[in-house]
Formats: C-alpha cells, sequence, structure tokens
C-alpha cells in the first residue's frame, strides 16, 4: 500500500476552491504535489483536484460536472459521493482512475459540511435568462408601439388622401410627364 495524499491538505482545498479562493487553493495543490508519493492511484486524485480547480476558475463551462450540480443539495451530494465511492472501490478501474473518483468521492463528502455561497454559474444563467426576458419583453413593447405609430400613420395618410384639397390635386396634374414625384415613391 502507498502512501495517500494528506486528507488536511485535500480538505483545505475543497474548502478554498469552494469559496473560490484560487490563488491560495493553487498554493495548497502545489504542496500536494511535493508531498505527494508518486503513484497512479495519488496523480489520478491530484489530476481531479487540478480539474476541479480549473473548471471553478473557469465558471463558463456549461457541460462541466461542478457547472451543473447544485452545491448545497445534500442528498444529491450524497449519492454522487455513493456513485463516486463505488467507482474508486471497483477493482475493474486502472489505480489512476480510482484515485480520480477517490478525490470526488472526497469532495463530495466535505461539500455538504462547507457554507457554500450561490453557486456563479447558476446565478449567471439566471441573470442571463432574466437579461434574456428583459429583452424580449423591450423588444415586444418596440414592436407594439412601431405597429401602433404605423397604424396611426396609416390613418393619417388615408384621411389625408380622402380629403386632399383642390389645390394639392391640381399641382399633381401640373406635373410634367417622366417626372417623378413623392407620391409615386409612396406607391
Amino acid at each position: 500500500m502507498t502512501k495517500p495524499i494528506p486528507k488536511v491538505y485535500a480538505t483545505r482545498f475543497f474548502q478554498l476552491t469552494t469559496s473560490r479562493q484560487f490563488a491560495e487553493a493553487e498554493r495548497i495543490l502545489e504542496r500536494v504535489k511535493q508531498k505527494m508519493h508518486v503513484n497512479e492511484r495519488n496523480r489520478g486524485y491530484f489530476q481531479a483536484l487540478y480539474g476541479m480547480l480549473l473548471t471553478q476558475k473557469n465558471n463558463d463551462d456549461r457541460y462541466g460536472f461542478l457547472s451543473s450540480i447544485d452545491l448545497t443539495n445534500r442528498k444529491q451530494l450524497k449519492n454522487y459521493r455513493q456513485e463516486f465511492l463505488s467507482h474508486a472501490e471497483s477493482r475493474l478501474h486502472a489505480d489512476y482512475d480510482r484515485g480520480f473518483f477517490e478525490a470526488w468521492s472526497d469532495y463530495m463528502r466535505i461539500l455538504p459540511k462547507l457554507e457554500v455561497p450561490a453557486s456563479p454559474a447558476i446565478s449567471k444563467d439566471v441573470e442571463e435568462k432574466e437579461k434574456e426576458a428583459e429583452a424580449k419583453e423591450e423588444t415586444t413593447e418596440q414592436i407594439r408601439s412601431d405597429e401602433k405609430e404605423k397604424a396611426e400613420e396609416g390613418i393619417t395618410v388615408e384621411a389625408k388622401t380622402e380629403e386632399k384639397p383642390a389645390k394639392e390635386s391640381m399641382e399633381e396634374e401640373e406635373v410634367k410627364p417622366g417626372q417623378s414625384t413623392l407620391i409615386d415613391f409612396a406607391r
């Protein structure tokens, strides 16, 4: 049995990553790298930690696991932990994969105990949806006001053409052949 990665460092890393203190989390990750005994299982564990850091930092990966879960739902986190544990203990997986899943199961064990801020990815999605709804509403209102103005203009244009004064109709008749008028462009 080889020496595992110290759980104290991993726990601190999870706390820092979740609270979005990335500079300190990177320092802890460096310590983990220095302290860990190099083997496949530890490499998998370390890569999982590094992936968690990158995912939390990037924050716009809508396909990422961390972006899609509710970090405050304890029941869901417990189910994920059980699933990751089953993969970590499975002999069908290579040592690297078992280390990877072990890191995720540790993270799911720690998450319910942490004060998790509102997920930025979820709040971003909510903000984007609200902005889209507002833009759609504004667009709808703009279209309605434009249609109303056009309808009013149409009524006034029709009324003006129906009630043409004799003077205007005489001006139209005086137009020379081949000469364009505004009325021609309006048709």
